[in-house]
């Protein structure tokens, strides 16, 4: 944390009271909250996939009960969610890594996290064109 003085007009040296957030919400500051919402949220969805995928040894007939309450358009919709947090999550570790091991990496850090942003966008257009397809053609049906 920064410890910056900001001085009165007229010279006084009595510092003058920040306002508002200590964080200016500057790049890395969001990725680094995005970082950390995407790995507690890869975290229990591992953890709910341990839990359903141990029902097979206890009962086969449960699992597939519970395996089909997941093939609905919402559970499709926090698949998209799942694949879009681990994408990223993916890809700002690689950022984060350059950045603690390549000697240049915190003056590119900025570049870098576009480079994770274009590069997310780039590959979550077609994921989500295909992950969506067979939803909405089954809820709306073919539009031949």
């Amino acid at each position: 944390m920064s410890s910056s003085t900001v001085v009165r007009p007229g010279g006084s040296g009595i510092p003058k009271p920040r306002r508002g957030s200590l964080y200016r919400g500057v790049e890395g500051m969001w990725s680094w909250v995005a970082h950390r919402i995407t790995g507690v949220l890869t975290f229990f969805f591992l953890f709910a996939h341990v839990l359903d995928t141990a029902l097979v040894r206890v009962s086969p007939d449960s699992y597939n009960k519970v395996i089909a309450t997941y093939k609905n358009p919402f559970v499709n919709l926090l698949e998209v969610g799942l694949v879009g947090a681990v994408l990223y999550h993916a890809l700002n570790g690689i950022r984060v890594m350059l950045i603690d091991f390549w000697s240049k990496g915190s003056r590119y850090q900025r570049q870098m996290l576009w480079v994770v942003m274009v590069t997310w966008v780039v590959v979550m257009i077609p994921t989500v064109y295909f992950m969506l397809e067979y939803t909405v053609q089954k809820m709306f049906g073919h539009a031949s």
